[in-house]
C-alpha cells in the first residue's frame, strides 16, 4: 500500500490540476477545485483517493477470505495493488502484504493454511507461497516471464499455471541474409517482421512471437515444468483432477485457431504421461471446467460459434462414465457464467440480468433461485456490470459488493443473509454529497421496444430547476450499465449535469432476442431511437433544459455518438471518444479484425461495401452541425487512432469546431491510469462548458 495519506493525495493533486491547465478548444480551461479534505462533493483529485476489493477469495474451510486490494499511487499514477486477510466469522480485516511491491492472484491450498499468489517483491513477476499459521512467506518460481491462470491441486502438492513461451520467429526473418554489425557501430533498430494472422492486440501492440503454454510446480518450490508444446495457446482456465493426476483445460488446438475465434475444446492432460485426450469435440467454445465433489461430472460453459455477434454461454455437464453431455437450464435467456459446484446435484452461478450482476444457486435439475443481486463495483470509469464470487466447501460464498455510492467491497453470503465486510471509501466518500441514481423505462420510438435506463441528478439536486442533460452511452455494444458506481459520472453529476445513460438494443442482460436487435445494425437509426426516446423521456421529467442536450461515448458509444450527429442536430456539443469512424478502414486496421469481420458484418470489406458504408458515422459527416471534441489514445489498436483522425480532418474541412485529443501512450483503455481518467472528463467538462447556456 502507498504510505501517503488522502489528505496529502488530495493537496498534490490539485496542485497537478491547477499547475498542468488542462484546456480544450483554444482558451478553454479547468478551474482548480478545493481540495478533497475540504470539499463536500466528489472532486477530480478525489479519483486518486479511491480503493477497492477485486478477485476475492475464500478459504476452502469458509474462514478467511483474502481479496486484492487496489488503491492510487499518486506519484507513479498507477494502481497499487496488496493482499488483505478478513476473519469471515468477526469481520476484523488485516494487512497480509501491503508494500511498496503489487500482488495479484491469491489462491487457497485445500488445507486453508497456504496461500500461493503472485508478486513483484523479487524484482519480476513470480510465485509465492506464503503459511498463516507459521507467517512465513517464500519464492518458488524463478521464471523469465509473468506467470498467470494460478491454481493448486487437490492434494496441495502441486501449482500449475500458464506463462508466455518463445516461438519461432517470421519465416522470412530466419531467410534474409544476415550481415555482421562492427564492433561498437550503432545500426537502426532491426525490422518487425510478422507474418501471423493474429499479429497485433490492444495494450500489447504487435506480438511477439510467443504462445501460452501450461506449466507445473512443485508447492515445496523447484524447477517449473512445461507440459504444453507447439505454435498454439492453451489453457487460460486450467482445473485439475480430483486425483491431482491430470489438468483439463481449453484450448484451440486446430492449424486454423487463429481463423476460429469461438472454437474451442476441453482436453484432459495426463501429468505423468503428458497424454493429452480430447474430452469435448463439439461446435463453438468450450471453457470453464470444474469437476463436482465427488469427481464424476465435469461441468463446463459452452457458447456456439454461430457467425453472430452475441450468444449466451451455457452450463453442461459432462458426465465421466460415460461421456454423454446434458444441458442444465438450457431455456434460460441469460448468460450463465463462473460456474462452481455446491454439491453434487446444485452449483453457485453468476449471471447478468437487466443491468445487475447476479449471484444464484441452480440445480442439475435446472431450479434457479437468486443469492444477491449487489455483486459489481469493480469497473471503476463507467458503470459497467462487473464483480466476482468464490464459495467455500461449506457453501459460505465471498463477492464484491458494489452500489451505485461506492466501489467494490467485500461481503459474504452465508446462510442465505449478505453482510458487507469492509468499507474502504467510508473515510472518503461517507462526508460527500454524491449524485444519486435512479431507473427509468421508456418506449423506442423505433419500434416499440422497452429500453431500461437510469440517470444521475446533481448533488443538491431540485426538481424545481433546469439542468443540462448529458447522453452517455456505453461500450461494447453487447455490453451493459446498471446501477454501479461511475467515477467519470460522478464527476458529470458534481459539474451540474443530469447524466442520462440507457441499456440500448443490442446490449448484453436482457437475453439473446434483444442483443440481436443489432446484428448488422452496428452503428444505425435504430439504435439510436433507442437513445433519442430517452432523451424525450427525460425531457418530461420537466426538470432538464432542452436548450442544453449533451452527448458522448467511448468505443462502440463513440461510434453511436459520431453516428447520432449525424442524424441529428439537437445537441449542443458532443464527446466522441476512441471512436469507429469508417468501418472498410478499421476492420482492416483494428487488432479484432479476426472476428468482427464475420460476427458483426455480413462478410469481408471487399464484398461488402455498401453495408460497411451505411454502418460508419464518415457517411454522414456532411451532415454535422455538432461541435465536437475527439479523444483517443495513440496506441489504441482496437479503434486505431486513425479513425479519430479521419473525423477531425473531415470535420475541419466542413469548418465544424472540432479538437483532437491525444492520449500519448494509451492503448483503448484511456482511463487505464488515474490521471488519463481525470484528463479524460476534464476535457469533456470544458467543452461541454464551452458551448453550455444558463438555464432557466
Amino acid at each position: 500500500m502507498p504510505t501517503f495519506t488522502r489528505s496529502a493525495i488530495a493537496v498534490t493533486a490539485s496542485l497537478l490540476l491547477c499547475s498542468a491547465g488542462l484546456s480544450a478548444a483554444g482558451q478553454a480551461e479547468v478551474t482548480s477545485h478545493e481540495t478533497s479534505a475540504s470539499s463536500r462533493y466528489f472532486e477530480a483529485e478525489d479519483i486518486f483517493a479511491l480503493e477497492y476489493a477485486s478477485d476475492v477469495q475464500i478459504s476452502p474451510d469458509g474462514s478467511k477470505i483474502v481479496y486484492v486490494r487496489a488503491s492510487n499511487d499518486i506519484m507513479t499514477d498507477s494502481t497499487a495493488t496488496s493482499l488483505w486477510l478478513l476473519d469471515v466469522k468477526t469481520g476484523q480485516q488485516l494487512p497480509l502484504f501491503a508494500d511498496e511491491f503489487n500482488y495479484s492472484q491469491p489462491r487457497w491450498a485445500a488445507n486453508s493454511n497456504q496461500l500461493a499468489f503472485i508478486s513483484d517483491r523479487s524484482g519480476s513477476r513470480q510465485i509465492h507461497l506464503h503459511w498463516l499459521a507459521e507467517n512465513k512467506t517464500a519464492q518458488l518460481s524463478t521464471l523469465r516471464s509473468s506467470p498467470t491462470n494460478l491454481i493448486w491441486s487437490a492434494d496441495g502438492k502441486q501449482l500449475a499455471f500458464t506463462m508466455n513461451v518463445a516461438a519461432r520467429e517470421a519465416q522470412m526473418k530466419q531467410l534474409v541474409k544476415k550481415v555482421k554489425k562492427p564492433n561498437g557501430a550503432k545500426w537502426s533498430e532491426s525490422a518487425i517482421v510478422l507474418d501471423r494472422a493474429r499479429y497485433q492486440a490492444d495494450g500489447q501492440g504487435f506480438l511477439k512471437p510467443e504462445f501460452r503454454h501450461i506449466f507445473i510446480l512443485p508447492a515445496t518450490g523447484g524447477t517449473a515444468r512445461q507440459l504444453t508444446q507447439g505454435d498454439v495457446n492453451y489453457g487460460s482456465d486450467l482445473s485439475f483432477t480430483p486425483d491431482s493426476k491430470a489438468l483439463v483445460f481449453s484450448a484451440n488446438l486446430d492449424p486454423e485457431w487463429e481463423f476460429q475465434p469461438r472454437d474451442s475444446n476441453l482436453y484432459k492432460l495426463d501429468l505423468a504421461t503428458e497424454q493429452l485426450t480430447a474430452l469435448t469435440t463439439m461446435p463453438g467454445t468450450e471453457s470453464a471446467p470444474v469437476f463436482s465433489p465427488d469427481g464424476k461430472q465435469l461441468a463446463f460453459l459452452w457458447q456456439n460459434n454461430a457467425l453472430v455477434p452475441y450468444s449466451n454461454s451455457k452450463l453442461k455437464i459432462l458426465t465421466l462414465k460415460n461421456n454423454n453431455i446434458s444441458d442444465v437450464a438450457a431455456d434460460f435467456d441469460r448468460s450463465i457464467q463462473s460456474p462452481n459446484w455446491l454439491s453434487n446435484s446444485s452449483f453457485v452461478v453468476q449471471y447478468d440480468d437487466r443491468g445487475q450482476r447476479k449471484l444464484a444457486t441452480l440445480t442439475t435439475k435446472g431450479k434457479l433461485t437468486e443469492l444477491t443481486a449487489s455483486l459489481g463495483g469493480v469497473s471503476q470509469p463507467q458503470p459497467y456490470l462487473s464483480g466476482s464470487y468464490s464459495v467455500a466447501a461449506n457453501g459460505v460464498i465471498a463477492y464484491t459488493h458494489g452500489t451505485s455510492q461506492r466501489p467494490s467491497d467485500v461481503a459474504v453470503v452465508q446462510k442465505g443473509k449478505s453482510t458487507v465486510l469492509t468499507a474502504l471509501n467510508e473515510d472518503l466518500l461517507g462526508h460527500k454529497k454524491l449524485a444519486q441514481v435512479h431507473e427509468i423505462s421508456y418506449k423506442s420510438s423505433f419500434d416499440g421496444e422497452e429500453i431500461q435506463g437510469w440517470y444521475m441528478t446533481p448533488p443538491d439536486f431540485d426538481p424545481t430547476k433546469k439542468y443540462p442533460l448529458l447522453l452517455e452511452i456505453h461500450g461494447g455494444p453487447h455490453l451493459a450499465y446498471g446501477a454501479q458506481w461511475s467515477a467519470e459520472m460522478q464527476r458529470y453529476a458534481k459539474e451540474g449535469y443530469v447524466v442520462f445513460y440507457d441499456n440500448h438494443r443490442g446490449s448484453s442482460s436482457y437475453g439473446e432476442r434483444f442483443a440481436l436487435l443489432l446484428q448488422n445494425k452496428y452503428s444505425s437509426p435504430e439504435d439510436y431511437a433507442d437513445h433519442d426516446s430517452g432523451v424525450n423521456a427525460m425531457l418530461k421529467l420537466g426538470f432538464i433544459d432542452e436548450n442544453n442536450l449533451f452527448i458522448g461515448g467511448g468505443s462502440a458509444g463513440g461510434i453511436a455518438t459520431a453516428y447520432a450527429i449525424g442524424l441529428t442536430n439537437r445537441y449542443k456539443a458532443a464527446a466522441v471518444v476512441k471512436p469507429i469512424i469508417n468501418w472498410l478502414s478499421k476492420v482492416l486496421t483494428g487488432d479484432s479484425y479476426l472476428y468482427q469481420t464475420f460476427h458483426q458484418f455480413p462478410g469481408v470489406p471487399w464484398e461488402n461495401v455498401e453495408h460497411y458504408w451505411q454502418r460508419s458515422p464518415l457517411s454522414l459527416v456532411g451532415n454535422v452541425q455538432t461541435p465536437t471534441i475527439l479523444i483517443t489514445g495513440e496506441n489504441d489498436r482496437r479503434t486505431p487512432i486513425s479513425e479519430s483522425e479521419q473525423f477531425y480532418q473531415a470535420l475541419k474541412i466542413r469548418r465544424i469546431d472540432t479538437t483532437l485529443v491525444r492520449i500519448p501512450g494509451s492503448p483503448h483503455g484511456i482511463s487505464n491510469r488515474p490521471s488519463r481518467m481525470i484528463e479524460k472528463v476534464e476535457y469533456m467538462l470544458a467543452w461541454f462548458e464551452k458551448y453550455r447556456t444558463p438555464s432557466n
